[in-house]
């Protein structure tokens, strides 16, 4: 007797197999629903469902990297945002009994979008709404919720406190959650170090659903969340950091050498002296192709100084007169003002800009990471301008961050995030991965992550080895990836574990066995129990 059944038995079988996984999708996700109603009664302002109405609205908000926001990206069954921490405890508590995964979200600023994407059914926990920043000026402290953006943050110690100030991001809508657990860096670094430095007490909601602070954490949980990401352990509501003292004045300064202009030499010498310069004095090399009016390299000398101008044209002249530095580059302002400026704003805004929380122009993009040691030569540099020439003029940059200072005082142990003493400078690399010509859906394959993956390799002489070493704050799942199943052996995580964060990975293996053996908190590069 013929089937009924086309093209064959074990199509309808498999099919049949399908049906009944959406149905226990359907139960699990009602189960959820149900539990979360029956744990936070009149909560239904903060949960988000697929047929809601404000449900894409609320999901592509903080998504700051349309990468990540196709039709055919994976979406969350639901999107709760709390309004206070019990809401945070009711979530964890219904996620874990519907055998849901967790991604939590502070400002969507992941460059591989690990907050808000996964492949298995899961809820997005999305902190916007816990935002309040409150100033201590007696004690030179504030207490951050995790939702609030870093500019939310600079503007409320700036409307308290003309010379105080943070060593934090530059970009203005980045959410502090991932920001101050992952490292967090900007134009203080040499002067302060990291956000992670400044850190004095969190709060942090566990597996269980318990709120622990410092001292109910413990020392070993507290150093982990400050670098090895948060996101591994807990859901971190609020940060305590310390505030640094700034200067009522401050000069910034912008220039500009292309090829013609012995852009070359220039960046081979900045090699040197960058991250020997006075403590105060921090300059960015940024690299990319532009028309002007024919195609070229242009390297861009971007810096801010903690003092006033005079003082900085001194220090130049002794210490990186090649760059020829004159009054007229320089400009004097306020350290909020200097935010204003490194944020990108234009000439004049004043500091209300900073708490837009969204980025004026989002682009899809590819990010990579790397830690240089020994200045590169030149003909090396030349073979980064041959690879800078084959992309599109717009479509990549490549950021040369200096250390020294701070960053070489504090042992590379004492936080997870290890690239300390030895490094000259770090590497940003960053492709815009998609065009008119060329879908989102498709940019696993795109010409232009190709292109990000062989400059990539081609560093591989010039920069850090054994391991080569990334910032965890650009995500790279490049790198390697955690199995979906929540089981990653050893040797399969320390493949990128080491790149992030060296011999502290051991260390911070040992806390996520003790403070969440089950796993329960994971993501494609989450720390995974000791095994």
């Amino acid at each position: 007797m013929k089937s009924e059944c086309h093209p064959s038995i074990d199509s309808c079988i498999f099919l049949f197999i399908l049906f009944l996984f959406s149905l226990s999708l359907v139960d699990t996700h009602n189960d959820f629903l149900q539990c979360f109603s029956q744990q936070s009664p009149n909560s239904n302002s903060i949960i988000f469902t697929q047929n809601h109405t404000s449900y894409l609205s609320v999901l592509n908000l903080s998504i700051q990297n349309p990468r990540f926001s196709s039709p055919s990206t994976p979406k969350p069954f639901v999107i709760i945002t709390p309004l206070n921490a019990s809401h945070v405890q009711t979530t964890i508590y219904c996620t874990k009994k519907s055998s849901l995964q967790i991604r939590v979200r502070s400002g969507g600023h992941d460059y591989e979008g690990l907050s808000y994407v996964s492949d298995v059914p899961f809820v997005v926990l999305d902190l916007t709404n816990l935002r309040s920043v409150s100033v201590d000026l007696d004690e030179k402290t504030a207490l951050v919720e995790a939702g609030a953006s870093i500019g939310e943050v600079y503007y409320t110690i700036a409307e308290n406190s003309q010379c105080l100030g943070f060593p934090s991001a530059t970009a203005n809508s980045v959410g502090v959650g991932g920001l101050f657990s992952g490292g967090g860096y900007g134009a203080m670094l040499r002067k302060h170090g990291l956000s992670v430095d400044h850190i004095i007490d969190a709060q942090l909601v566990n597996h269980e659903g318990r709120i622990l602070d410092r001292i109910s954490m413990g020392e070993d949980l507290f150093w982990a969340i400050r670098g090895g990401g948060g996101a591994s352990f807990g859901v971190i509501i609020s940060w305590k950091i310390r505030l640094v003292s700034v200067p009522q004045t401050v000069t910034v300064f912008t220039v500009n050498r292309n090829l013609e202009q012995k852009a070359t030499n220039l960046v081979h010498r900045w090699q040197f002296v960058a991250d020997r310069l006075d403590n105060d004095l921090f300059i960015i090399v940024r690299l990319q192709a532009v028309n002007s009016p024919n195609k070229t390299i242009q390297a861009s000398f971007i810096s801010l100084f903690l003092g006033g101008v005079d003082r900085l044209i001194q220090i130049l002249k002794k210490g990186f007169p090649e760059l020829g530095i004159v009054r007229e580059d320089c400009k004097e302002m306020s350290w909020i003002e200097s935010v204003v400026y490194f944020a990108g704003f234009p000439s004049g805004s004043s500091k209300e800009v900073l708490l837009d929380r969204t980025t004026p122009f989002k682009v899809p993009i590819k990010g990579k990471s790397d830690y240089v040691k020994v200045p590169i030569p030149v003909d090396g540099l030349e073979g980064i301008w041959e690879r800078l020439f084959e992309e599109e003029v717009g479509m990549a940059f490549i950021q040369m961050t200096p250390y020294g200072g701070r960053m070489k005082e504090i042992h590379e142990w004492e936080t997870p995030f290890p690239h300390r003493a030895g490094n000259i400078y770090k590497i940003l690399y960053v492709v815009a991965v998609t065009d008119e010509c060329e879908g989102i859906d498709n940019v696993t394959e795109s010409i232009h992550v190709n292109w990000i993956r062989r400059i990539y390799k081609y560093m591989t002489p010039y920069v850090s080895k054994n391991p080569r070493e990334a910032y965890l704050n650009y995500r790279d799942l490049d790198l390697g990836r955690n199995n979906n199943n929540g089981t990653t052996c050893y040797a399969q995580a320390s493949i990128w574990g080491f790149k992030y964060f060296k011999n502290n990975f051991d260390r911070l293996l040992r806390v996520k066995n003790m403070v969440d053996p089950t796993n329960f908190f994971r993501n494609e590069q989450s720390i995974p129990p000791y095994s």
